[in-house]
């Protein structure tokens, strides 16, 4: 795991100082958690504890861990109550997430009214996603709608080929392990030009259940802030009074 620059996250600091307040969750911040201010509390989130992380990622061990404050999955959140928490911290995240869709979806769900969502995805250009192709929106809604298991097959075959770079006769057996101890591969791929496209897109298939107040490139990364709207619910309410008069 490369050291992040000195200058990125100056970058993340700023952005998290000014947006991020009150109650949170970071998710999966193992050795590089979000810096925060003094009007900001965090509990942090991983779908391991962090002896199992341990061993999951061996290449962290010369790394100090956050302490894991709750055992979940963080694309769910199920153990996190409806609408208890001001902002959620997806750093590098949404890549490692099956069903980004459902994974916005979800954590708008946990926050109050105007929470925020952090979500810093690697720009493909500068990771080692950079042979693979990117992902398509397209594809994201067929992951929502269809289920994530219908692409998991193609997603680490693609993995084990284009970032571990692994020989033919040996891509069957490596697939295989991946599989095995479910590792948290990036299932999907953006770059500078299409995340800040999934973002628009998004926010109308998710109905306009968030604005999108920031996004910025800090180096190799892309971050993005979103604040929770009740345009959602205007909406269904609309839609309930309009079919109460119908009918």
């Amino acid at each position: 795991m490369s050291i992040i620059p000195e200058h990125m996250l100056q970058a993340r600091r700023k952005i998290s100082n000014k947006y991020l307040i009150g109650q949170g969750l970071e998710v999966g911040a193992l050795h590089y958690p979000l810096w925060i201010g003094e009007k900001a509390n965090v509990r942090y989130v991983d779908r391991l504890s962090v002896e199992e992380l341990r061993l999951q990622y061996p290449e962290l061990n010369q790394y100090k861990l956050v302490n894991v404050d709750i055992i979940d999955n963080g694309e769910k959140l199920e153990r996190i109550t409806n609408n208890s928490v001001d902002f959620i911290i997806g750093n590098h995240l949404l890549e490692h997430c099956e069903n980004p869709l459902a994974t916005i979806r979800n954590h708008l769900s946990k926050l109050r009214n105007s929470g925020i969502l952090y979500y810093a995805i690697p720009d493909k250009r500068h990771s080692f996603d950079l042979d693979r192709p990117l992902t398509s929106f397209e594809h994201l809604v067929r992951d929502d709608r269809e289920g994530s298991e219908v692409s998991r097959i193609e997603h680490f075959h693609e993995w084990v080929v284009l970032v571990n770079k692994v020989k033919d006769d040996e891509i069957d057996a490596s697939l295989q392990k991946l599989l095995e101890i479910n590792y948290s591969i990036h299932f999907h791929v953006w770059n500078d030009s299409t995340f800040p496209e999934f973002l628009l897109r998004a926010q109308k298939y998710l109905n306009h259940s968030f604005e999108i107040v920031h996004v910025e490139q800090n180096d190799t990364e892309i971050i993005a802030i979103l604040r929770k709207t009740n345009h959602g619910l205007l909406a269904k309410l609309k839609s309930y009074v309009r079919n109460s008069w119908i009918n």
